[in-house]
């Protein structure tokens, strides 16, 4: 991952949460000429989206917490302390939909609604390059 994207306020990663991903894979690959790699994790596989060999986003099922909802893109945005982070939002007027919480080699996360409705998802990285 490029540094400009480890700093404080960067959008820093896109995530696509769908019923179909290898329709979705199909389709992206297609229209945008990525390329995708599929890793098993824990109880799923997610595909990362790829410009050449630089991840840009990934690609999964929508998982049990989102039913419901419909397909769509989310966005990161790097943050120096995700759980400082997720205090200040609810300060000021937003609500955490997902506490802090740690993904294995990658970091901490929460997902976050600003008071206008809009979601998004801060994240605080952790791992070595």
């Amino acid at each position: 991952m490029k540094e400009i994207y480890k700093q404080h306020g960067a959008f820093s990663w896109f995530e696509l949460m769908t019923t179909d991903v290898e329709s979705a894979k199909k389709f992206y690959t297609e229209i945008f000429g990525w390329q995708t790699e599929d890793m098993p994790m824990e109880n799923m596989t997610y595909t990362v989206a790829k410009i050449g060999d630089e991840g840009v986003g990934g690609m999964m099922l929508l998982p049990p917490e989102a039913e419901g909802a419909p397909p769509h893109w989310g966005v990161y945005v790097t943050v120096d302390d995700v759980d400082a982070t997720a205090a200040r939002a609810e300060e000021l007027g937003g609500k955490i939909h997902m506490p802090p919480t740690d993904i294995p080699n990658v970091g901490r996360f929460c997902v976050l609604q600003d008071p206008q409705g809009a979601f998004f998802s801060a994240i605080t990285y952790t791992m070595e390059e």
